[in-house]
């Protein structure tokens, strides 16, 4: 059984299911290379304009498998210390890979998102829950550091340094409503209401061109690292000449004004 499966539920939206239920969608060695594998074939594809990331079952994903990681003979063949490494470097590498797709994700939280779980919604680029999702760091509770696959970076970005500090040191699960709160997500839902609108979100996007799309995800994110307000401006300015001279944008225009749907080329 695949351990990620991949659909096209509209045109123009891929959705990426974790699909190991039985296992809360935990982590392991093959499903991370399937994963890294899907993502690379989305980034290249032209026709995908968001990505939804979804789990099958009653779970987002638990994070990693605490049964068995699946790399046991690597270690024993590169030694300890380097694997180990090596295995980290995997791992983290799924959650900049997901940051890093020219497509905006979409995460639907559809349950528990612990640990490398929680890493893969801060990765994401809007994330909606449904009213059965809890959330927690838990590295720490397992007795590693809770500064792991990306979070200890993205979580106070997202919801700000405090609440991100006290949930890092402390790894306690908390549940939907409290996610919304401090603006993990933005919006809750019932768990049958969850899918359909992660779709009618992943539509309102795609109203848009794709490279404005495109280019807006990466401009947004790179303003939480750019050092200067003056920096900011400067990047925009450049991001506003690059759109406007598109074809698309002139299609954006004219549907908008004819009260029309785009029909964009990516050009």
């Amino acid at each position: 059984m695949t351990a990620v499966v991949v659909s096209t539920p509209i045109a123009g939206v891929v959705q990426v299911t974790m699909n190991r239920p039985d296992a809360l969608n935990t982590l392991t060695s093959d499903s991370v290379a399937e994963f890294r594998s899907v993502l690379a074939d989305i980034a290249a594809d032209r026709s995908c304009r968001v990505v939804v990331l979804t789990g099958d079952g009653r779970a987002f994903s638990a994070g990693l498998d605490l049964h068995g990681y699946g790399d046991e003979d690597r270690i024993a063949a590169e030694g300890t210390v380097g694997r180990m490494l090596s295995r980290q470097r995997d791992i983290a590498g799924l959650a900049q890979q997901l940051h890093e797709l020219p497509q905006p994700v979409i995460a639907a939280v559809n349950g528990p998102a612990a640990g490398g779980g929680l890493a893969l919604v801060c990765a994401s680029d809007i994330r909606l829950a449904a009213t059965s999702a809890v959330f927690a760091v838990s590295f720490i509770r397992a007795g590693f550091s809770a500064c792991d696959i990306g979070v200890s970076w993205l979580l106070p970005r997202i919801v700000g340094a405090g609440p991100a500090h006290e949930l890092m040191l402390t790894g306690r699960r908390f549940d939907a409503s409290e996610a919304h709160r401090i603006g993990l997500v933005t919006a809750v839902f019932d768990p049958e209401e969850l899918l359909d609108s992660a779709l009618a979100k992943a539509q309102q996007i795609m109203l848009n061109p794709p490279l404005s799309v495109e280019l807006t995800k990466q401009g947004m994110w790179i303003a939480l690292e750019t050092p200067s307000f003056d920096s900011s401006v400067e990047f925009e300015n450049r991001q506003q000449v690059f759109t406007a001279l598109t074809e698309d944008r002139g299609e954006a225009t004219a549907a908008f004004l004819e009260r029309r749907p785009p029909s964009y080329r990516r050009r």
